[in-house]
């Protein structure tokens, strides 16, 4: 596994990590989470030896990384690093070379990879030539061209269009089951939610929350309630912490030791119920918890 142990950085008098620690197992998928500036990109930095923290420790099979190490590695910059005047293939093949492999292998893991993610005919052109989500396509080539068993990857949706997402989204569960180790920092909960076992909120520098997502809603106490009487919503406030609008609904925040029979009991008397939900918190719900600075 991925180890980050209590690393620790500041900038002056810019705390930028924290004690931050977590873990990337070997096939699994961690949604490294939290807002701008939280120490996201520092720590990937880090686990690449472009940052070198104050304290603390990463390793990687319980050892400290090395440059023969990283080669196994994968990396996707946010600020990415293509060259844009040259060509897409000699790109993947420099970046290959540089990974460990054979000019042969490279050449071929690049024609394959590039008919993978619908770039097979874009070869020859140059980078700077391509939209911009055909260089993210080829941005997440480089990284895997070489078939890590480490992927790190700084905001790699970003920018994509749907077609683009579900492609990404097929190679990370592609290396997933290969028995990758797979962390991505995103802004888009619904799709960290959907793609990923663990995760790992970051806030000023330190992790609030690390581990398995389904575990973690689980163990929540409070749940979600969503009561309608004939169409409209109602809260039962004797029960309810706080409400959240969502669309045209408001979810009543709710202990979850509230009894549901006692909740449905509430809402017939006070009509016809067209609907009921009673469910754990999403990864919305725990992230604004882990962030607050309340």
């Amino acid at each position: 596994m991925l180890r980050v142990d209590s690393i620790s950085k500041r900038y002056g008098d810019v705390v930028a990590l924290d004690r931050a620690s977590f873990e990337v197992d070997k096939g699994r998928i961690v949604g490294f989470l939290g807002r701008n500036g939280a120490g996201k990109t520092t720590t990937m930095r880090s686990i690449f030896g472009l940052v070198q923290p104050d304290s603390g420790r990463i390793t990687y099979e319980g050892a400290e990384i090395t440059h023969a190490v990283r080669q196994r590695f994968g990396y996707m910059p946010e600020e990415r690093g293509l060259y844009p005047k040259m060509k897409v293939k000699e790109q993947l093949v420099h970046f290959g070379r540089l990974s460990g492999m054979t000019s042969d292998a490279a050449g071929a893991a690049a024609d394959r990879w590039l008919d993978h993610l619908g770039l097979g005919d874009r070869g020859d052109a140059k980078v700077e030539d391509l939209s911009h989500g055909n260089q993210q396509r080829v941005q997440l080539a480089v990284a895997i061209v070489h078939d890590p068993e480490v992927l790190i990857l700084d905001e790699p949706f970003a920018g994509l269009d749907p077609i683009g997402v579900e492609s990404l989204s097929e190679v990370l569960l592609d290396f997933k089951l290969a028995g990758a180790a797979i962390l991505f920092s995103s802004h888009q909960l619904e799709l960290v939610e959907d793609l990923c076992d663990d995760i790992a909120i970051v806030h000023r520098g330190h992790v609030e929350v690390t581990g398995d997502l389904a575990r973690l809603k689980a163990a929540a106490d409070y749940r979600r309630l969503v009561i309608e009487i004939d169409g409209s919503s109602w809260i039962p406030e004797s029960v309810a912490e706080r409400t959240v609008e969502v669309g045209n609904s408001v979810h009543a925040i709710v202990p979850a030791s509230a009894s549901v029979d006692d909740l449905l009991a509430l809402a017939r008397d006070k009509g016809r119920i067209t609907r009921f939900a009673y469910e754990t918190p999403g990864l919305t719900d725990i992230f604004r918890e882990a962030v607050s600075d309340e």
